[in-house]
């Protein structure tokens, strides 16, 4: 029998403990203030962009209101426009970035739906490629992940930054 080592599990393992000890990311990590270690991409009045740590596939973003909020309906109208305008400019950076060819957009609204943080909302941008889910998932429980999460922060940063720059933002 062949091993797959997922060394970095442990890790998630241990943050979904923490999580249910109430500790939360999406509050914790931009009050921290260091974004490059808490792959914060970019900041807004009211919401932020954020890598997952522990992506489905490459340039896996989540846009996150800075307020601790749960409900979509409990958020208030600057919020619910920025974190829309915020996912578009997401799906434009991952674009001009890597190049997908499509994308899952999408949230994940209490605990029974998957949400792994069900007391602040989030939305995934999820690039997809053709051909980017291969057996590995299905027989082995693994992802393979073609680059680094450092190396796609820099891409990704780039990109927003330069899109910022074209709208003179």
């Amino acid at each position: 029998m062949e091993r797959l080592w997922r060394p970095w599990r442990m890790q998630y393992i241990r943050m979904s403990q923490e999580n249910d000890m109430g500790e939360c990311i999406f509050c914790t990590k931009p009050a921290e203030g260091d974004d490059r270690s808490n792959l914060i991409l970019h900041r807004g009045e009211r919401c932020f962009v954020i890598m997952n740590l522990f992506p489905y596939n490459t340039g896996h973003l989540m846009v996150s209101p800075y307020r601790h909020v749960g409900e979509l309906e409990c958020l208030e109208r600057e919020e619910r426009e920025e974190l829309m305008d915020l996912t578009v400019l997401a799906v434009e950076a991952v674009k001009e970035a890597l190049s997908p060819q499509g994308f899952n957009l999408g949230m994940n609204l209490g605990k029974v739906s998957g949400a792994g943080y069900d007391e602040h909302l989030h939305m995934h941008v999820v690039p997809r490629w053709q051909g980017d889910t291969n057996f590995m998932p299905v027989v082995a429980e693994t992802k393979v992940m073609p680059e680094s999460l450092e190396e796609n922060y820099t891409r990704l940063k780039e990109a927003l930054e330069r899109l910022l720059k074209r709208e003179g933002k």
